[in-house]
Parts: C-alpha cells; sequence; structure tokens
C-alpha cells in the first residue's frame, strides 16, 4: 500500500495553535431558545396589527434579543406549530392570523417572558 499524500498548512496566524480561543456565550441546544445573556428580563410582547395589510390580520412578536440564526429558527418553529405562514420585517417577526394567546404560550415553553399587547 502507499502512503496518503498529505499538503503541508502553513498559516501566518501570531497566535499559537496550543492558545485557548476566547470565550463565547454557551449557546442553547434549541437555536430557537432564548440566549440567557442578552435575553435577561426582557419581555416579548406579542401583539396584533392590521394596517397597510388590507384588513388582514397579523400577529408581530417584537423583543426577541436573537442573533438572526435564532430568529429564523424561532419563526421556522411557530410557523411549523402554527400551520400558519410567517416573516422577518424590520427585526419583529410577523404570522399570519390573530394566534396571539397560542404564540404566548409557545414562547413561554421555550423560556422567554412573553405577554400579550394591546387590547
Amino acid at each position: 500500500m502507499t502512503a496518503p499524500k498529505r499538503k503541508l498548512v502553513y498559516s501566518t496566524d501570531p497566535e499559537p495553535a496550543d492558545s485557548a480561543p476566547a470565550k463565547q456565550p454557551a449557546l442553547p441546544a434549541n437555536p430557537a431558545a432564548p440566549l440567557p445573556t442578552l435575553q435577561h428580563n426582557k419581555p416579548v410582547r406579542v401583539r396584533l396589527d392590521r394596517k397597510g395589510r388590507g384588513g388582514k390580520a397579523v400577529s408581530v412578536i417584537e423583543g426577541v434579543m436573537s442573533p438572526p440564526r435564532g430568529k429564523q429558527a424561532l419563526l421556522k418553529l411557530l410557523k411549523t406549530k402554527l400551520g400558519a405562514g410567517g416573516t422577518i420585517k424590520d427585526d419583529a417577526l410577523e404570522i399570519q392570523g390573530d394566534r396571539r394567546d397560542d404564540i404566548v404560550a409557545i414562547l413561554n415553553q421555550l423560556g422567554y417572558q412573553a405577554k400579550r399587547a394591546g387590547g
């Protein structure tokens, strides 16, 4: 048998390979779960909006302190559990229809401090 070919890897990194990387906050196993360092004691508001949509109702979720990847994961989870469409606009999550009570229940199960806002 012949020995496998190996490439020589050269790095211009001034840090030695043995040094420990900078500590970053631990990410939760579920990407949709809140990050404790970012979401600490900040409530998430769920409100109903009909303006500029031709009378159609949309549930708007505001105050989610999460990186874009976490917001995408949360939106996907909500869309699949509720069986509705949705999107992210202006740093807020939008779910089609008046599903505020269901959204608040799901967010509270995930660990967010969710409150229903508006009338």
